[in-house]
Parts: C-alpha cells; sequence; structure tokens
C-alpha cells in the first residue's frame, strides 16, 4: 500500500508547488510595475521630422506644430482659438493683421519684415509660413503682443506654453519614480523623476495624479510617491494695452434721419424743428457700393453746418443694404478691399466735417464675423486719431448673432448700439415689434458684454399693423391637419405712431393694455379680415426709457426720424438728464 500511496503523494505535492509557483508568479508580474517605456514620438503625437508637440498651461494639446530654423510655428486657428483672439489672418491675400490701441501691425506671407501703422520693422526670423492652406506663425511674434511665456525642449520636441496665470499646484517628488503614460504600474514609463523634484498637480485622483514636469513632460504618478501639495501663484511681467473712447459727458439723444436722395438734406430745418433735446442726428447718407470698397454717398456740408449751428452732432450711418449686388463677406474679407472702404469712411467724415461714424452692417453670416472685427477694430484706430466718435448698430444678442462679437466691439468702438426692435417682423407671425420683454432681455444679454456707459438704446418710432386673411375652405387636407396650421395667411406694413392711432379711430377701437407686451394693443375687423397693432406710444416709450434710465445706459436712438408724434419728445427729455 505504501508503494503505491508515495506517487499519488508525490503527484499531488507536485500539483500544489506547481501551483504556488504560477500563484506567486502571476502576484509577481500583477504587483511588479512595468519597465516598458513609451514610444514618446507617438505619445506626443508627432510624426514628421520638424513636428513639435504643444503642452499648454501643462496640458498635452491634440494639435502639434513645427519647428523650423530654430524657431516653433503655431497654426493660425491655435493661435486664434487658445492664445490672442486678436490675430487676424487674411487667407485671400496672405496677410497677417494685428491691430493694438493706436495701430494696425501688418505682416506678408514669408516676409520677417512688418509693418506698425506707416514704419517698417524686422524681425531675425521669418514671421509668417504658409503651407497650402495651412498658415504657421512664430510664436516669437505672439509672444509681442501676448501675456505669453515659451521654452522649446527636445527628445521629444515640445514647445511649453504658458498663457494662463495666477493659482497652480505643485508638490515634490518624494523618492526617484516614474511618471506613466496612464494611472497604473503597468503601464509605460513616459519619464524617471529623482527625489526633490517638483511637478505641477493638472489632476489629482485617489490613488494616481496627473502631473507635469518643469520640462513639460505629462503623465500619471502615484500619489504616495508625492510629497504635501502646495499653491504657488505664477506671473510674468507683461503690459496689457490700455483702450480708451471717445465718450460724451451727457446721455446720447440720436435719432436717426432716412435720407435717400440729396433733396431730402434741405429738409433738416423742419426735422430739427419737430424734435426737442435731440443731440445726436444719425442721417443715412453712406452705403457700400461695390465689392472695390467704395461708397456711395449722400451726405450734405450745409446740411452739417446746420446741425453744428443748432448744437447738435451729426453721427453719418454707413451702410452695407441699399445694393443687392455688393458682396460685403468678399470686402472685408479681402485686406486691400478693406482698407479702401476704410479710407473712404474716413476721408467723407473728413470732408463733411462730421462728428461721428454709426456703422450699420446687416445681415452678416457667421463666416464674415472675425473679418468684420477686424474691420471694426481698423475702423476704429481711424476715426479715434481724426477725434471721430464710432458707434456700431447691433441687433439684439442671440445665439445666431455671437459672431458680431459686441465684447470686441467695446474694446475698439465708442458706443455700441442695440437695436432693440423688430421682434416680430415682415415675413412674420403677427406679434410686438418690441415688447418690453424682448427689449430688458436684449439690454440684460448685452451688458453681459458691453460696459453699460457705451451701450445706446434703439428704440422704435414705428409699429406694424398685422393683416390677417383667412385661407378659405379650398385648403388641402394634409396642410389643414398639419400641427402647424395656421388658418390665415399674414401680411403687414410698418406704420408711424399717428398713423396706428388713426387706424384705431377710424374702426372704433379703444386700445387695450397688455401688460405682457408693454403696450397697448388694438384688435379689429375689417371686410373679412383681422387686423391687430402693438401701439407704440408714450406708455410703451416710457417701458423703454425707465430700462434705460434704470441700467444706467449711455442713452438712446430712435428709427425713424418723421414716424413720432411730436408729444413723444417731451417724454424722451425727462430721461435724457
Amino acid at each position: 500500500m505504501r508503494k503505491k500511496v508515495m506517487p499519488v503523494i508525490v503527484a499531488v505535492v507536485f500539483v500544489i508547488v506547481v501551483g504556488l509557483i504560477a500563484v506567486c508568479t502571476a502576484l509577481v508580474q500583477r504587483y511588479t510595475p512595468s519597465k516598458e517605456r513609451a514610444d514618446l514620438q507617438a505619445y506626443y503625437h508627432l510624426q514628421e521630422g520638424d513636428d513639435m508637440a504643444i503642452v499648454l498651461n501643462h496640458q498635452l494639446a491634440e494639435e502639434t506644430c513645427r519647428y523650423i530654423d530654430g524657431h516653433a510655428y503655431l497654426t493660425y486657428e491655435f493661435v486664434h482659438d487658445n492664445l490672442n483672439r486678436r490675430f487676424y489672418w487674411d487667407a485671400n491675400e496672405n496677410i497677417l493683421r494685428y491691430t493694438t490701441p493706436t495701430d494696425v501691425i501688418s505682416v506678408n506671407a514669408g516676409s520677417s519684415e512688418y509693418t506698425v501703422t506707416r514704419q517698417t520693422e524686422s524681425e531675425a526670423y521669418t514671421i509668417v509660413r504658409v503651407d497650402g492652406d495651412v498658415m504657421y506663425l512664430a510664436v516669437d511674434f505672439v509672444q509681442k503682443y501676448t501675456n505669453l511665456d515659451f521654452s522649446v525642449q527636445e527628445n521629444p520636441n515640445r514647445l511649453i506654453l504658458t498663457s494662463q496665470w495666477g493659482e497652480i499646484t505643485t508638490a515634490t517628488v518624494r523618492k526617484d519614480t516614474e511618471i506613466r503614460v496612464k494611472g497604473g504600474i503597468k503601464s509605460e514609463i513616459v519619464k524617471d523623476l529623482t527625489k526633490g523634484e517638483k511637478v505641477t498637480v493638472v489632476e489629482a485622483m485617489d490613488e494616481w495624479s496627473q502631473v507635469c514636469t518643469q520640462d513639460g513632460m505629462i503623465g500619471y504618478l502615484k500619489n504616495k510617491t508625492l510629497g504635501k501639495s502646495q499653491t504657488e501663484t505664477i506671473s510674468r511681467e507683461f503690459e496689457e494695452p490700455v483702450f480708451t473712447h471717445l465718450l460724451r459727458d451727457k446721455k446720447i439723444n440720436m435719432g436717426w434721419h432716412q435720407v435717400t436722395n440729396q433733396n431730402a438734406n434741405d429738409e433738416i430745418a423742419s426735422v430739427l424743428a419737430s424734435t426737442k433735446g435731440m443731440n445726436v442726428i444719425s442721417p443715412t447718407w453712406f452705403y457700400l457700393n461695390d465689392n472695390e470698397g467704395n461708397i456711395k454717398s449722400l451726405a450734405s456740408s450745409s446740411y452739417v453746418s446746420y446741425c453744428h449751428q443748432n448744437g447738435v452732432e451729426v453721427w453719418a450711418l454707413v451702410s452695407n443694404l441699399e445694393n443687392p449686388e455688393v458682396d460685403t463677406t468678399a470686402v472685408l474679407t479681402h485686406t486691400s478691399t478693406r482698407d479702401y472702404l476704410t479710407n473712404q469712411i474716413i476721408a467723407a467724415a473728413i470732408e463733411y466735417d462730421l462728428d461721428g461714424i454709426n456703422l450699420d452692417f446687416e445681415s452678416l453670416e457667421g463666416e464674415v464675423g472675425d473679418a468684420y472685427i477686424q474691420f471694426v477694430r481698423e475702423l476704429s484706430i481711424k476715426c479715434e486719431n481724426n477725434g471721430i466718435v464710432l458707434s456700431v448698430d447691433n441687433y439684439v444678442p442671440s445665439e445666431y448673432t455671437r459672431f458680431y462679437n459686441r465684447a470686441e466691439q467695446a474694446v475698439f468702438a465708442d458706443y455700441v448700439v442695440v437695436m432693440a426692435y423688430d421682434e416680430h417682423y415682415s415675413g412674420s407671425q403677427e406679434g410686438s415689434v418690441a415688447s418690453i420683454g424682448f427689449v430688458t432681455e436684449g439690454v440684460e444679454n448685452t451688458l453681459k458684454e458691453v460696459p453699460a456707459e457705451q451701450i445706446i438704446l434703439g428704440m422704435p418710432f414705428f409699429t406694424r399693423v398685422w393683416e390677417l386673411v383667412p385661407k378659405g375652405d379650398d385648403v388641402p387636407e394634409v396642410e389643414a391637419a398639419s400641427e402647424d396650421y395656421v388658418p390665415y395667411t399674414v401680411n403687414s406694413s410698418a406704420v408711424g405712431m399717428e398713423e396706428a392711432e388713426n387706424r384705431a379711430a377710424v374702426n372704433g377701437v379703444t386700445p387695450v393694455w397688455s401688460a405682457e407686451d408693454g403696450q397697448n394693443y388694438v384688435e379689429y375687423e375689417n371686410g373679412g379680415n383681422t387686423y391687430k397693432i402693438w401701439m407704440e406710444d408714450e406708455d410703451s416709450m416710457e417701458f423703454r426709457l425707465q430700462l434705460m434710465k434704470e441700467k444706467n445706459l449711455a442713452g438712446a436712438s430712435f428709427w425713424k426720424l418723421g414716424l413720432e408724434k411730436s408729444s413723444i419728445w417731451d417724454l424722451i427729455i425727462k430721461y435724457m438728464n
């Protein structure tokens, strides 16, 4: 029996030993840190020989830059989106622009020279390089106008950028260790660290933390290898640009005067006589007339002289709407035509002794947003150099007008005008032109971007008469069954205050107050059609004037002179102190 049992025991012991060895091996493998090192070229997204990784504010960017002739070059998009949005690239004519409070800096692609207004300066490197559709901008040049610090590191090539200043969290390594691609001892090693080395803690977690070394190597470190974290404040000496504005020391009481021909200028005496307390008039004198940047002018020197004699400033309006054949986008996105347009405006302002320019560029597409803002920047400098006030008309803020960038407008322009009307418009469903809720929201959202002292609240002297015409019984069944079906067609026409009151009186209707709209409301039937009017009068106007005063805005402007009741001015002047 003993001879038979012994082999079994030996076999069992052998199995147990093998099992223990396997378990121990697995445990050792599981808890022994990997010594495999990461492919740093792949980890830092480097493919070509001149590729350079970007470490921005202690984090690895997805995008790379290029290292050419000892200088790092960032793509224009990276600079614009992450470092300084004031750089503007004209891809049509290969020209870089940058605008300071006093100068326009201009650089041609492939050049080491640049102009500061009319003075030529140069650098020891090529400032702008173009490769196909991609523009690269030297980080050295970006730093001249940006609160930015940078250094270049090798193996792998990486550009270390710091553009955010203030408090950061740091810690000291307690013993020799490594940072890894991910949090875990089996992850590949990015870099070895020595005891006492300082790192920036990017993200602290339970057992591991993401850190960035002082030379821009990023990875994960086990928390027990870190000393106590501490807060440090980082800063850099940089003189931020100071922008000034030509602001008036009184409330702006401005009326838009629609001028469609030269003869209309002769009516200025009667136009002013019909107002009270108005201190600025904006005649619609100029509009973009071709794709070369030329403007059509209806200006009059005698008009300006008469206004000045009566203590009224003239801020002539410049529009892009009158000539439908003009491609505003093409004009603004080509530096040569944009410059020509700017020069045309300034020349006209000087020739006619204008006090200001009121820029009214509407119906723009989002793609032209950056070019439009660059136009505002460049025009503002020439206006200020000649003592000309620049005001810019804007829709009420919305998601689809975000590209108008009111915050940047406010940096360069003197006044930002909120055209707080056309809530409902020709072609829309019936409703108020400017309900008090619509106006209030427009003002409050503008205040998020523009200081109150620069905001002029645009108010309507007009309303709309809405005509609802029944569709009848011949409407297709599918259309009639739709949830959005409206059993009438909507037509509308813009009318002045007195005309709206006359419509109500002729039809024997007494206006009813609508607290929701902050307006008197009229509805009547005539000839089988229904008519609706949200009235513009002293009651609706006072709500907006109260809002202007409550928010301490710079003033108000009214579209358009001639549509108001004469008595409305007695109300307006009460709020212009």
